[in-house]
């Protein structure tokens, strides 16, 4: 059993290759994102230097899936971003991110908290699909970035996304009725 608070640990051979130390074998970058996606913190590094390479590799891993079209970051976003490098507004930018980031995680944690079994809405006759759609949704608007959820677990029924929107937007004005 692995201890999934403590990061997994990668370790890049001269080689470049890179090898899991938990399962001792090698793993791509594709492996390490689905690492990443399934919640799990991750340290790469330089088995000669002992470098942290982490930083580096996690931009690869973001240019590899922009460059197959799986645009998350608005080029506006890139842009702003690069001159940031060059700007007094660098000590502010990485601060403003996590943050940012950290609260698009919590309201989707809360939102899948209202979700649970917990909910009086469980007992409710399709609530599991009604939860299922709402978990595909966060996860195609959030591209899997939410933590335990990962785009393979998440149902494709075909719908697309106006219908889940609509889907939401009853759901929410079902659970605020409830809730009064």
């Amino acid at each position: 059993m692995t201890d999934n608070n403590k990061p997994l640990l990668i370790k890049r051979y001269a080689s470049r290759r890179l090898y899991n130390t938990e399962t001792s074998d090698y793993v791509t970058l594709e492996d390490i994102a689905v690492f990443i996606r399934e919640g799990r913190d991750v340290q790469i590094v330089d088995l000669k230097s002992g470098d942290d390479l982490t930083r580096q590799y996690l931009l690869q891993i973001i240019a590899e899936h922009e460059s197959r079209g799986e645009n998350v970051l608005p080029v506006d976003v890139l842009t702003d971003l690069v001159r940031s490098y060059t700007s007094q507004a660098a000590s502010v930018v990485p601060q403003f991110l996590q943050a940012s980031f950290e609260m698009l995680r919590e309201g989707q944690s809360k939102a899948m908290e209202n979700m649970t079994k917990a909910n009086p809405m469980a007992a409710m006759p399709g609530f599991e699909a009604m939860r299922a759609q709402q978990e595909a949704f966060f996860n195609a608007m959030t591209g899997g970035m939410m933590p335990g959820v990962s785009k393979s677990e998440s149902k494709d029924d075909g719908d697309d996304l106006d219908q889940i929107k609509d889907q939401l937007a009853a759901l929410q004005e079902k659970l605020s009725k409830i809730s009064k």
